[in-house]
């Protein structure tokens, strides 16, 4: 698939297959994770495959929305505040970029190989922190479900105006085709 194909067919799936995913497919998309670029190249990520049904009710509960009671299989992605880039000037901290980079690289692999995934940040991170068992310093950044679409029908994007977002030289002056 070309890049912009891709980029055009992606999109946040909220209702799967009642499958697991093979490991070896699940391998591939973390693998793609794995790779993406970082701060200072500090990778200050951990990936969290989570399978076991036991596992996942207690993590569903993080997250209290209907669609979410039917994931199969979720990535949990953390970042690790001891391993990652921060700024001198102002010490901004890279860890949420540095993941969310990764989780665009995961969710682009994943949707590749026919995956669908939706990212979800808004849960409960001390459910995610109890169940998981992360330490203090290991933030759980996203929610990366993960299985196979019940149906496969890309929503038209809906976006902003390019000229809305894109900008020549000083905030808000209109790029010049």
């Amino acid at each position: 698939m070309h890049f912009n194909q891709l980029l055009r067919e992606r999109y946040s799936i909220r209702d799967y297959k009642p499958l697991k995913v093979s490991k070896a497919l699940v391998i591939e998309v973390l693998e793609a994770g794995r790779m993406a670029p970082s701060a200072a190249n500090r990778q200050p990520w951990n990936f969290i495959l989570v399978s076991d049904e036991n596992n996942l009710e207690k993590l569903k509960k993080a997250y209290d929305r209907e669609w979410f009671k039917n994931v199969p299989q979720m990535i949990v992605v953390c970042g690790n505040h001891n391993e990652s880039w921060k700024r001198s000037i102002d010490q901004k901290d890279h860890c949420d970029v540095d993941a969310a980079i990764a989780v665009d690289h995961m969710t682009l692999r994943a949707t590749e190989l026919g995956l669908g995934t939706c990212w979800v940040c808004h849960f409960d991170p001390a459910i995610v922190r109890d169940v998981l068992n992360l330490p203090e310093h290991v933030e759980p950044i996203a929610l990366l479900p993960i299985g196979y679409p019940l149906e496969n029908k890309a929503p038209a994007k809906k976006r902003k105006a390019f000229s809305e977002v894109v900008f020549e030289e000083v905030y808000g002056a209109p790029l010049k085709k």
